[in-house]
């Protein structure tokens, strides 16, 4: 317990609620006591010498004194090792039974009585004391992985093994990804938990962990890029330090990177290649990103404490009386009776499916909230208890059901890591679709368990199915959401097989995209708030989470009209576009913040509106290739060690550099950009790269340059799908690629490629057949 714990419990004890969560952190404590046998006396082990090596299809196994590591290069490209005989699969991450092997890729033997594989794209190299390299074909070492360390309990049957790996990067190498962090999204010196945690209140940059952690590490460097994933899902600490490089003769000190994980499998992935490859090779790996509906890229807005179906008529009133579009609008907790998921209040929603209609006549869409946790002894638990032959719910190691305190009191916990349990689960999405609703957010779902003091989440020694390993809330806590996610996709597509599901969770894990996105939690309402909630969106994209976004203004503050406006100019270039708030906070329409910021908000959702064509071609190409929506500046050339340092702007898909204002009281702001000239999108003027321009940041607009020779869908003044070109440089060509929206269904779309040149003094485009294209809007002449 901190300080911050105490301080909390002490204020929760004058409540029935916090007296709740007081008992409830005694019976977590209590129960793991019982059902965690103390560790007691270690021993350390380590692989030991080299004793012989087994060749196998695109790698082999090496066997050491006291360990054994399987190697193995897949056709993709992806490298794989796993210790004392940890395979790929099964896995939470990994799609199927992983890649297969590359047939050419063939066990060797190395310098110094190592040896290696070597492949087309990547070299892996092993000494005879168990140290692994990664090499460029060229023979540069892009990591290199001192031979791991375990600690196991001397007495048995007191745990498996806890382990340690540290790996030594180029001097230069700046570290991204690990999941969700608002420190991000540069990961600098420290320590970073792997275990997904809602930090109790609203989150600023010195905050971690967040709600969804991944043990996937970025790491870009003038030798290279290349991400490293460790597929373990067990609590872990992630050590990070940058290098430093040797001033005259001195000699560099090489970043270095540790994980102690307190147990599970020791086994990875790493990718190597440019940043496109390789999220095309972690989209392969982990599965292509869901692609949401075409009115969920549209603007969002949501409250806790709508209240009644006269409040939501009214706010959306509001919205179509300033002529001020909007796509959706999100009900929380309250709209609940007592707070019990899958159910409504009647007294104040009497009539749900009717409002649902009247606002889809209108172009807006309702989405549920969805909580995990389970009101003990309402009709829902009683048909949980008879879905297989333990029923639905986390039981500890006696055999009796855990419970926790949540809204609706004392909960129960779907088992989220047992298919009969996803397949009852997903039924259950029936009553939302029946109440009208278009799309859902899952909350909670870290789990979430009212705790005085501790973690605020199930007792470590709750048991799991793990379909059908079995093991304890160590391993299921961290997929716990992904697999709440699966089992409401899963339901979802088997209600309505014709339609996308339009799904997105506060918490998750590697291979979250395959069902849904992500959002930002409960932030704070401030500037440093708003600086982490970019970091989150670049950090998870990084991870192959593509489609997230904040709560536009923070969750539980009231921001000043000035904030808000910026927060709003920031969002409109995020794939999620949605305002929320606490039930306590102030109000998030932007007429509520004066007349100024209500004409400046027009503009933005117009210019979202005007872009949603770009955001369905952005949405599409994340399915096929991997790439996010949202991408560092250093996306094109991560040999620019200026522009992997830099933060607070970003790439939106190839083709804009979105540079928001993120300081109280600028009117200017410096932009550092990539290689290529780029034109500022409000005047027109040109800028080259690379280099550094400063530019004009009026309350009104955010700074926003297009590449030279790039296409983009847009929405026409007639509402129809048009092409905006921006002009190449003399001497130079472009083009780009666009997906129109193929309807609401899982068809992928055809891709439609333009080429851009100059003929003479007019700027053509041309289609894949060399036709010229009509309509075309070319700006930057």
């Amino acid at each position: 317990m901190d300080g911050r714990d105490l301080v909390r419990g002490v204020w929760e004890l004058g409540t029935a609620r916090g007296r709740r969560a007081w008992r409830a952190a005694w019976r977590r404590r209590r129960a793991d006591a019982e059902g965690l046998p103390p560790r007691g006396a270690e021993r350390a082990r380590v692989p030991g010498l080299l004793t012989g090596t087994e060749p196998r299809p695109g790698g082999g196994v090496l066997r050491f004194a006291r360990a054994e590591l399987v190697v193995r290069v897949t056709a993709g490209g992806a490298v794989f090792w796993g210790w004392d005989g940890a395979e790929p699969t099964p896995s939470y991450a990994v799609v199927g039974n992983g890649p297969e092997p590359d047939p050419r890729a063939v066990l060797e033997p190395d310098t110094g009585g190592g040896w290696r594989v070597v492949s087309e794209r990547v070299t892996v190299a092993v000494s005879r004391h168990g140290a692994v390299e990664v090499r460029t074909p060229g023979g540069t070492v892009l990591r290199r992985e001192s031979p791991p360390r375990w600690w196991e309990p001397v007495e048995p049957g007191r745990g498996g093994a806890r382990w340690q790996v540290r790996g030594e990067v180029p001097a230069d190498a700046r570290f991204f990804g690990l999941g969700g962090r608002a420190a991000g999204p540069r990961l600098r010196d420290g320590s970073y938990r792997l275990w997904n945690t809602d930090p109790k209140g609203g989150f600023g940059p010195g905050d971690d962990p967040l709600y969804l952690t991944m043990p996937v590490q970025w790491v870009v460097a003038d030798a290279g890029t290349h991400l490293m994933f460790h597929d373990n899902t067990w609590d872990g600490q992630v050590v990070l330090r940058e290098g430093e490089e040797g001033a005259g003769s001195g000699a560099d000190r090489p970043g270095t990177a540790e994980l102690r994980a307190l147990g599970g499998p020791l086994r990875c992935w790493v990718l190597v290649g440019t940043p496109a490859r390789v999220l095309q090779g972690w989209s392969a790996l982990t599965g292509g990103a869901a692609v949401p509906p075409q009115w969920a890229l549209g603007y969002q807005h949501a409250r806790w404490g709508f209240g009644s179906e006269a409040e939501v008529r009214r706010v959306v009133a509001g919205y179509a009386s300033r002529g001020l579009p909007l796509a959706a609008l999100h009900l929380d907790i309250d709209h609940y009776d007592g707070h019990r998921v899958f159910t409504v209040d009647r007294q104040q929603f009497p009539d749900l499916p009717g409002l649902a209609r009247e606002l889809a006549a209108d172009g807006v869409r309702l989405v549920s909230i969805v909580d995990p946790a389970v009101k003990a002894g309402d009709p829902l638990h009683t048909a949980g208890l008879a879905i297989g032959e333990r029923g639905a719910f986390v039981r500890d190691a006696r055999g009796q059901e855990v419970r926790g305190e949540v809204w609706p009191g004392e909960c129960a916990y779907p088992d989220f890591t047992d298919p009969a349990v996803r397949a009852w689960w997903g039924g259950l999405y029936e009553e939302r679709l029946a109440q009208g609703f278009a799309g859902f957010w899952h909350d909670m779902n870290e789990p979430v368990a009212f705790a005085a003091f501790g973690d605020a989440t199930l007792p470590r020694s709750a048991r799991h199915v793990l379909e059908g390993a079995g093991g304890d809330h160590r391993a299921a806590h961290n997929v716990y959401a992904l697999g709440m996610a699966r089992a409401g996709w899963e339901g979802l597509v088997r209600l309505r097989p014709d339609e996308r599901p339009f799904l997105f969770s506060r918490s998750g894990w590697a291979g979250m995209q395959r069902y849904g996105g992500t959002w930002s939690g409960d932030v704070e309402s401030s500037w440093e708030g708003m600086r982490a909630c970019l970091a989150l969106v670049l950090g998870l994209g990084l991870c192959g989470v593509p489609y997230s976004g904040p709560d536009v203004g923070g969750f539980g503050g009231s921001p000043s009209p000035e904030l808000f406006l910026r927060w709003f100019q920031l969002g409109a270039y995020l794939p999620l576009f949605r305002t929320h708030a606490a039930i306590w906070a102030g109000r998030r329409e932007p007429w509520e913040f004066g007349p100024q910021v209500e004409e400046a908000a027009r503009a933005v959702l117009a210019e979202r509106e005007r872009l949603r064509p770009y955001f369905v071609t952005l949405a599409h190409l994340a399915r096929r290739t991997g790439a996010p929506y949202v991408r560092p500046l250093w996306w094109g050339s991560p040999e620019d060690r200026r522009l992997r340092d830099c933060e607070d702007a970003f790439l939106l898909g190839d083709a804009l550099l979105v540079a928001p204002v993120l300081e109280c009281g600028a009117d200017r702001r410096a932009v550092r950009l990539p290689r290529g000239r780029w034109y500022d999108t409000a005047t027109g003027a040109a800028h080259e790269g690379p280099g550094q321009v400063l530019l004009d940041a009026p309350l009104g607009r955010t700074p926003v340059l297009a590449r030279a020779g790039s296409v983009l869908a847009v929405r026409g003044e007639d509402g129809a799908v048009t092409l905006e070109v921006w002009a190449p440089a003399r001497g130079r060509t472009g083009g780009g690629v666009v997906v129109r929206d193929p309807g609401p269904g899982f068809e992928a779309g055809e891709v439609e490629r333009y080429a851009v040149r100059w003929a003479g003094e007019a700027v053509v485009v041309e289609d894949e057949a060399g036709e010229p294209v009509p309509g075309v809007v070319v700006r930057g002449l």
